[in-house]
This record gives structure tokens, sequence and C-alpha cells, in this order.
């Protein structure tokens, strides 16, 4: 250990010396840590333009699929029968629509059990009527044409009602599906067992063997002779029966799906003089409103981006404001600081190669025409062909350099309206050879944006938790920083050590000279 001096021979601060020749040698040091600190954030940046090229990404895949411009709008007449919704696939018309029954699970409504004031144990709540020790039930279910049945056993002497209702809720069996739900209320004093599921089928309640326990709890029932029940009101469960365009079908489930159309069933129709139900109308239309609305909010999200891609090329590099050393930052107020970062970060991907790529490939695919598109329509005896973008009111600002762009609503609509075909085509046409300039505008921008984000990654990685390892160019860059920060680290202390060394016997050198002159002074003073 090197011992460290502070002039008391001498008279000179050391201490503050070796501190300024140490500060001069850190310069290259300082150096490193602020070129380290840029492209952690030009590593930030870039991310953060991929974050935004991503999400741009998403609305583009949506923009690829023919579904988002075949949505459609449903109108039904009487919308107390049920609600409608129309699939991509649903065929614009008129269609009739009628419900002769709802579905409904089997259901049984227990009688009031008069249970006694004790509710803490079956046995005690159930003490007028004599029940005691282990109890059972069997409880059958048939659904879907399979009966699943299970006898639940209870201790009346230390389990409640709710113990009962639980394992009944929560059995499981190894074969086959189990629908049947419990409950009690203790109000009402009653138990309600029913099916989770609609649709044709029974539950039936009886007696374990060698127990009394259904007939107590008021629950015993009969579905194939409900008049025979002991006690418990019941309900078979049924499918629903509606018809379509005049045609009956029947569903387990009070939410069907026919001919690109979903119906949630809501009530059964009305009878005419002969019992028959009276049909609704359900009227399906292509819904030109949403389709303007995805392509103007799509045209949004492309300016958007094209905003951030350019703020960024033309941003302002301030390059006297490097990043802040730590003595720096204890001369200046936090505000001060903020704002000195804030001017270090501007313009650090100006003119950026990749960004400028980008910018220039989307760009030109927004201006760009594609061939054979399907559809047109006729005008003033002249067939039109959406082929681009522009044909359908989507055209660059008057500041053409901006690259932003803007929507003539109304030639969008007329456009949707007239050619719905040709317009979806327009973005979602595709190649069987993959040739890029054979497909439509989102296909061709879903490349450039997946190229853009490979570039960047390649750039500057990803902030992902799951990369690990960062290999991107900017990553390298930080780690041989940090390698060559370590070295300089060694190699500073090693000077800090040399200067101490120095000046050290250079103290302990002064001290000898003072002793020897001391020493003098006492002969010569003692000879006098």
């Amino acid at each position: 250990m090197v011992m460290r001096v502070s002039g008391l021979a001498s008279g000179i601060d050391y201490e503050s010396m070796i501190k300024q020749l140490m500060d001069a040698q850190r310069i290259p040091s300082i150096k490193l840590q602020q070129d380290r600190q840029i492209l952690e954030w030009k590593q930030e940046q870039y991310r953060d333009i991929n974050n935004t090229l991503r999400t741009f990404r998403d609305t583009v895949f949506n923009m690829k699929l023919q579904s988002t411009f075949l949505t459609k709008k449903t109108i039904i007449a009487d919308g107390s029968v049920a609600a409608v919704t129309a699939g991509s696939n649903a065929v614009a018309g008129t269609y009739t629509f009628a419900v002769e029954q709802m579905a409904v699970g089997a259901n049984i409504t227990g009688e009031k059990i008069e249970s006694d004031a004790d509710k803490s144990t079956l046995g005690k709540q159930l003490a007028s009527q004599d029940i005691s020790g282990t109890q059972s039930i069997t409880i059958s279910q048939t659904l879907n044409g399979t009966t699943v049945t299970n006898t639940f056993e209870v201790d009346t002497d230390t389990e409640s009602i709710y113990d009962l209702i639980n394992e009944i809720n929560n059995y499981k069996p190894e074969d086959g599906t189990w629908k049947v739900k419990a409950s009690y209320d203790a109000n009402l004093d009653r138990i309600f067992i029913m099916s989770a599921e609609t649709g044709a089928g029974d539950i039936a309640v009886e007696n374990g063997t060698d127990s009394t326990l259904a007939d107590a709890l008021k629950i015993t029932t009969n579905p194939e002779d409900p008049a025979s029940n002991k006690s418990a009101a019941y309900i078979n469960g049924a499918d629903a029966s509606y018809q379509f365009n005049g045609v009956t079908y029947t569903s387990a489930s009070n939410t069907v799906a026919i001919n690109g159309l979903t119906f949630n069933l809501k009530g059964v129709s009305a009878k005419d003089d002969d019992g028959d139900p009276v049909a609704t109308t359900v009227t399906v239309t292509n819904d030109t409103d949403a389709v303007v609305k995805v392509i103007t909010d799509f045209v949004d999200q492309y300016n958007s981006l094209v905003e951030t891609l350019s703020d960024k090329l033309y941003e302002k590099r301030y390059t006297d404001y490097e990043p802040l050393t730590d003595d720096q930052r204890e001369k200046l107020t936090d505000d001060q600081i903020d704002q000195w970062i804030e001017k270090s970060k501007s313009g650090l991907l100006r003119n950026d190669t990749i960004l400028s790529s980008i910018l220039t490939k989307v760009r030109m695919t927004m201006s760009s025409v594609v061939p054979d598109v399907s559809g047109g329509y006729v005008e003033d005896g002249q067939t039109i062909y959406n082929d681009r973008l522009s044909e359908i009111g989507i055209k660059t600002t008057a500041d053409y350099m901006s690259a932003v762009l803007e929507v003539n609503e109304d030639q969008l609509r007329k456009a949707v309206e007239k050619d719905p075909e040709g317009v979806m085509s327009l973005f979602t046409k595709t190649s069987d050879t993959d040739d890029y300039d054979e497909m439509g505008i989102a296909s061709r921008l879903y490349q450039n944006i997946n190229y853009g984000m490979d570039q960047i990654f390649d750039k500057a990685g990803s902030a992902s938790d799951y990369n690990l390892v960062d290999e991107s160019y900017i990553g390298k860059e930080i780690k041989d920083i940090d390698s060559r920060l370590e070295d300089w680290d060694d190699r500073l202390e090693q000077i800090e050590d040399r200067y101490y060394r120095q000046f050290s016997a250079m103290e302990q050198a002064i001290s000898q000279l003072n002793q020897q002159s001391a020493w003098l002074q006492q002969q010569f003073g003692s000879s006098s």
C-alpha cells in the first residue's frame, strides 16, 4: 500500500497537485464515457423508432386482410327477437328470421326445506327430519346424448349444506363433462340445481343408497315423469328452434351462426292467427362508414410515422453539448441538467441512413401504382380503376416535401361505395410469385416496415427482456468501450499510485534534508 503524503515536510499541497494531474490524465477516459452515453442515447432512440414501426406494422397487417374491407352493417326489424352481427363473409341482402323456442338448460327449483335455525351442520339443519350420520344423494345429468352420474356423500354431523353444494360444483368426472351447478338460498331456504349449458337434456336427483337426504332437501326429481316428483319444480333442457328464410333449424345454444350472420337469440317471435311465428327482416349492407374510417385511421398513423421519422432526420444537433461529467453536474441545477441533456440528445439520428431509407421506401409505396387491381366502375362512359391512392382521394399535402397525406373523404366514400372490390384490391392484392411490384399497398408496406425494423434491430438491438445478449452494432461498440474503460481504470490507478510514490519519495528526501540541515545547525551552534 502506497503511503499518502500531505506535504508535512515541504509544505506543498501534493493532494491538490495530484488531483490536477489526474484530471488531465482522465480526459481520454471521460471522452470514452461521453461516447458511451451518446451510444446509449442513440440506441434508445432507435428502439423507440422500432416500437413506433411495430405499432404501424400491426395496422398495416390489418390492412392486408380482405376482412378489414368486407365489414357489414346489419339491421333487424324486431330487435326483441335477436341481436345480429355480420361477418366478412356475409352476403349483402335481406333475410327473414323467426324464433320458435329459446334454448334452455335443465333446472330444478327445490321446495322450501323448512330448516331448523341452527345450520352449522346438515344434521342440525335437518334435525326435525331426523337426518344424521353419513348421507348421500345421486345426481345424473344427460347432455348432448351423454349421461354422467355421481353419488355425493356428506357427513351430516360435521358438514354443512354449503359443503355439499361445493362438492357438487367442484366434481370433475374422469369421463364426460359435468355441467351441473348448485346453490342454496338461505333466505328462501331452497336449493337450486341447473345445467350450466343450454340444450336438450335433463338432470335427475335421487336419494343415495340407504339415504333420504334428497327427500329431506326437497330436490328429488324424475325427469322422465315429472308428475311423480316428490318435490321440486323441474324444467327439461331444450334446444333453440329458429327459422332462417323459412327453413327451421335447431341449436343447443342461443347464439347461432348461419350464412355469415351471428344471431344472439333474445326472445320468442310473436305468433300469427295460425300459431306460426311471425318472421322479422334482417338487412345486410356493406358498411361504408367502417371502411372509410379504417382507411382514414391508417392514413393518420402513416402521417404520424413519417412525421416521427422526419423529426429525427432533421433534428438540430448541438455539438457543443456533450454529455455532462459528474463534476459538471455538481455545478448545475436539476432544471439546467435536464435542459443540457435535452440538447445533448438532440440530432443524434440526424440524416441517419436507415431512417432515411425507411422514409423513402414507405413514401414511394404510398404513391405507387398497383397493376391489375380488381373491380372498377364506369363513370361518364369511362371505366375507372382504383389502382393508386390518389384515385380514392388520398394525396400528398401542398407541402410535398413533408410526405404527409391528406384524405378527401367525399372522394374516398364515393370510391368505397361504387367500387368496394377495387378499393380492397388496392390494399390487399397479393402476388402468386411474391413479386413486390404486383402487390397491393399494404402488402408492400408490410415488407418495407419489416425490412426497416430488421435494419434497426441489427444496428441497436432490442430492449426485450428475452434479448439477454446484445449482438447489435451499437451493443458491440458499447462493449468495446466498456473494455477500454476497464483498461483505463487500471491505468489511471497505476498512474495515481506512481504520482503518490514520486511525491512520497520527494517528501522523504526533503525530510532527510531538513534533518541534515538541523543537525548541521546544531553542530555549528555547539562549536561556537
